[in-house]
């Protein structure tokens, strides 16, 4: 279920905002404050350019939409992000709130980055950017490595991945996601040359930057 971090100072914006998203898209959780526990698939920013930078610098690393009412505003923005200019209509804005929200999945600028390895999810494929060799991943083994890159170095337990990757209930047995973490660590830390992609912490998983 995608999350959004919507930051704004004006609440009956937010408000409206917010209501249009739930009857379009009801799956959709809008929240107005930054929560650390809680994976986002996408930031909403209204007219705060000095927020880029913050967010940027924080680790959240996922598409921004950016309601923007003075064009002369110089905004940090890069390849994922949307630009949405004040007034605008609903509909564009949710067509782009849709393409920002499959971002990772359906461009070359959702590829994913992180300590030497570029995940493509797309291609369902991960790069060694030191070697160069590319290895195959299977679909669950892709949304692994996006729940974990999302959490920004947060430990995510067993039971958290079952839930949000496998809809299982808390209650399964963790033996798939030991038997999962193996074979990818396997098949992407295939030498000594390579370095670790997921580590095994206070018994939860997360990701090496």
């Amino acid at each position: 279920m995608p999350n959004i971090l919507f930051l704004s100072e004006n609440k009956g914006f937010v408000e409206d905002i917010k209501e249009q998203i739930g009857l379009y898209a009801k799956e959709y959780n809008v929240y107005n404050e930054y929560d650390p526990e809680l994976v986002y698939e996408l930031v909403m920013i209204d007219d705060m350019p000095h927020i880029i930078n913050h967010i940027k610098e924080s680790g959240v690393m996922v598409p921004i939409i950016y309601f923007q009412s003075n064009e002369n505003k110089k905004v940090p923005f890069t390849p994922t992000d949307i630009v949405v200019k004040k007034p605008f209509v609903l509909d564009n804005f949710l067509d782009f709130l849709k393409s920002s929200i499959q971002m990772f999945d359906n461009s070359s600028d959702g590829s994913i980055g992180f300590n030497e390895y570029e995940l493509l999810p797309s291609k369902k494929e991960i790069v060694n950017k030191k070697t160069n060799e590319v290895v195959k991943l299977t679909e669950k083994e892709v949304a692994v490595i996006k729940y974990l890159y999302k959490a920004r170095g947060r430990i995510v337990s067993k039971n958290e991945l079952l839930q949000e990757v496998w809809g299982y209930s808390p209650d399964s047995t963790t033996h798939t996601i030991e038997t999962h973490i193996y074979r990818l660590r396997s098949k992407v830390e295939n030498s000594e040359n390579c370095s670790p992609i997921i580590v095994t912490e206070d018994g939860g998983y997360k990701i090496v930057y």
